[in-house]
């Protein structure tokens, strides 16, 4: 910071520093993209812990919970600061979240479409649970082999990131039954109670189970812009509109959707957050060994805890006939 009265928490400097190295702002889509340091929040000594909370959306109840853990930044996946903004105040919720924070020195880092892109970033983990790679350890499980591509390559990307990409296209060397491929969507995205399927008219009730998937292109969140057109049996994405997949059905196409951030969401358990754990100790352990620093320049005294929110979720949930007790 330019201010030298003003300083950030050195744990929320290395959280900040670990998340770029994983997905780094390079691989952003600029385009249209907010990533980076969105709130940068000066220190109150003693008053917080060093811990980050990762969550997909920073809605008002992610906030009250990081503040009442008092955690040092929070690392949305989605931007609250999206737009120019020409004014903060207390009326606009997401405005009020932001003030908040700033007032308790938490800092909010997102790093959004670079962890869509990244190698072993979400969309190679959506690719992983749909082929079966996702449940490896479970000896039961037989993983279905495949030939894995970008649907759009970054050009000029950071070195040791020159198979990044937004969106994949997966390629089964055997036909894959629809059945199979929506049974290991809903167990890998957190057992899911539902999705949103959808086939050609032409197929009778009691035969789309069987239904042979040869390929699938995946984008997570919303996927039309990415997804259309693309020459491949299955549609797998977070939210499509009515006349996206209606489009899709009468091209023969089959799609999958399990609602925007349902896509996403369960990402920062199975890899976001024992990557991010992973980064912060070899960060450390490289400047230790390189240049004898400890671990109190680091904001890692007493250890440190990286943990997912437990209020984050998605705005939509399924309601089936006759439930009760919601």
């Amino acid at each position: 910071m330019s201010n030298s009265t003003a300083k950030v928490s050195p744990f929320t400097q290395t959280v900040v520093g670990a998340v770029k190295r994983l997905y780094p702002e390079a691989l952003a889509d600029k385009s249209f993209d907010n990533t980076g340091l969105l709130l940068e929040a000066p220190l109150r000594p003693g008053h917080l812990r060093n811990s980050a909370l990762l969550t997909i959306d920073l809605t008002k109840a992610v906030a009250d919970e990081a503040i009442a853990r008092r955690d040092s930044i929070i690392i949305a996946y989605h931007p609250i600061i999206f737009r120019p903004l020409k004014s903060f105040t207390l009326a606009n919720s997401q405005q009020n979240s932001l003030l908040r924070l700033a007032q308790e020195g938490i800092s909010v880092y997102s790093p959004h479409t670079a962890v869509d892109a990244a190698p072993g970033g979400l969309n190679d983990w959506l690719a992983d649970i749909i082929t079966g790679q996702f449940y490896r350890s479970v000896p039961s499980v037989q993983p279905s082999p495949h030939d894995r591509s970008l649907i759009t390559p970054i050009q000029q990307a950071p070195q040791g990131f020159e198979k990044a990409g937004y969106g994949r296209i997966v390629r089964f060397l055997s036909p894959q039954p629809l059945g199979l491929l929506v049974s290991r969507v809903t167990q890998g995205l957190g057992d899911l109670s539902g999705l949103s399927v959808a086939v050609p008219q032409s197929v009778p009730a009691g035969q789309k189970y069987n239904i042979q998937i040869s390929s699938v292109g995946i984008c997570a969140g919303s996927g039309g812009s990415m997804l259309n057109g693309l020459d491949v049996d299955l549609l797998f994405t977070g939210e499509l509109s009515h006349h996206e997949a209606l489009a899709a059905i009468e091209q023969g196409k089959c799609v999958i959707t399990a609602f925007h951030s349902n896509t996403e969401r369960e990402f920062l358990k199975s890899r976001m957050r024992p990557a991010l754990i992973n980064e912060l100790e070899k960060m450390v352990e490289e400047k230790e060994i390189n240049e004898m620093v400890d671990r109190e320049k680091w904001g890692l005294v007493g250890g440190f805890d990286i943990a997912v929110s437990e209020a984050d979720r998605d705005p939509y949930e399924i309601i089936t006939s006759g439930q009760t007790g919601w």
